[in-house]
């Protein structure tokens, strides 16, 4: 959870959080993300002129988490605090990593 997203912020997060070994950094064009080469492998799609896909290089997956978190908090929570966020976030990331899962509910219970 981050409080903005400006260039500074956007940068810092990706050099926090992503490790400096991946294969692809993938994002949108968004100017906060634009100094991230040469430390990391960075390609882009530009969103604005209607480009969604390049080859291996989209931000389909991170769209569809958003769209489903989106989708959670104005449908089933209707508010989310900035106290209870990052429980939100956790909720929906076990969510979306175990969508696959056909015993999603057992896995929660059993806190894997």
């Amino acid at each position: 959870m981050i409080e903005r997203a400006d260039k500074r912020t956007l940068d810092g997060f990706v050099r926090k959080a992503v490790s400096d070994r991946v294969d692809l950094v993938a994002t949108d064009e968004s100017y906060g993300y634009m100094d991230l080469a040469p430390d990391y492998p960075h390609k882009f799609v530009r969103h604005s002129a209607g480009e969604y896909v390049r080859g291996e290089v989209h931000t389909a997956n991170i769209d569809n988490f958003w769209s489903l978190l989106k989708r959670g908090v104005i449908g089933t929570y209707h508010h989310v605090s900035k106290k209870y966020l990052p429980l939100y976030l956790a909720e929906f990331q076990f969510r979306f990593n175990n969508r696959k899962n056909a015993d999603i509910f057992g896995s929660a219970v059993r806190g894997c």
